[in-house]
C-alpha cells in the first residue's frame, strides 16, 4: 500500500494537507502539529502515509515522519482510540513528550492532552508502556544513548554529547535505511559535539 507521497504542497489548512503528485491532487489528513514541519505552499515535500479504509469511505492520512505514523498506528491498539481518536492525541503532544510520559506512567500528563481523559490515559499505558512500535525510520532511545555514551568515551561531556545528539536528530533523512541512519546520526554527533568543544 502507500508509504509516501512527493510533490508540490498545493494548501495547508487544519488538519489538512494538499499535495499535487504527476497530475493528481492528493488530500492528506494530518495532525496540526505536523502542518509547520512541512515546507510553504508551492514547495516539494514528502509525506509519509497510511490510509483507512472503512464501508462508508477512505481516508488518507499524512504524517511527518515514519515515527509519527508508527505512534498513530500504536494508538489504535488502545480500546476506544481510532483514527480520529490518534489524529486528535498527535494534535496535542508529539512522540518524544508522548513516550516520557508513558515511561513515567504520568497519568497526569498524558491526561492534560486534548482527546485524552484519566480513564483513556491508564488504558495507554497499560496497553503501550514498553510496546512502541520502532520505526525503521528512526533510531530508537537506546540507540541514541548508546551514541551519547560513545561521544563521552571520546573525552565529550555527556550534557554535550547529549545535546549533539538530539542536535543530530533533527537533520537525519528518516527515509535512510537503520544501519546508515545509526552511522549518520553518529558521524553527525561527532562533528556537533567537536565543534561545541564541550570536553570532560
Amino acid at each position: 500500500m502507500f508509504n509516501s507521497l512527493t510533490g508540490e504542497i498545493t494548501s495547508k489548512g487544519e488538519e489538512r494537507l494538499c499535495v499535487r503528485t504527476g497530475g493528481v491532487e492528493w488530500e492528506l489528513v494530518v495532525p496540526r502539529k505536523s502542518l509547520d514541519k512541512f515546507p510553504p505552499v508551492g514547495q516539494v515535500a514528502k509525506v509519509f502515509t497510511h490510509l483507512v479504509h472503512r464501508e462508508d469511505a477512505m481516508r488518507l492520512y499524512g504524517f511527518s515522519d515514519p515515527a509519527e505514523r508508527a505512534l498513530f498506528l500504536d494508538l489504535q491498539k488502545v480500546e476506544g482510540v481510532g483514527p480520529r481518536g490518534a489524529l486528535k492525541i498527535l494534535s496535542g503532544v508529539d512522540r518524544e513528550q508522548f513516550s516520557q510520559a508513558l515511561d513515567r506512567d504520568d497519568v497526569d500528563a498524558l491526561s492534560a492532552v486534548p482527546g485524552i481523559g484519566k480513564k483513556t490515559a491508564q488504558k495507554i499505558i497499560l496497553t503501550l508502556k514498553g510496546k512502541l512500535t520502532s520505526s525503521a525510520g528512526e533510531p530508537g532511545r537506546r540507540t541514541e544513548e548508546d551514541i551519547a555514551t560513545a561521544l563521552v568515551g571520546m573525552g565529550f561531556d555527556r550534557k554535550t554529547a547529549k545535546a549533539a545528539v538530539a542536535q543530530a536528530l533533527k537533520s537525519l533523512d528518516p527515509g535512510l535505511a537503520r544501519d546508515d541512519l545509526e552511522r549518520e546520526l553518529f558521524r553527525r554527533a561527532v562533528a556537533i559535539a567537536g565543534k561545541s568543544g564541550g570536553t570532560s
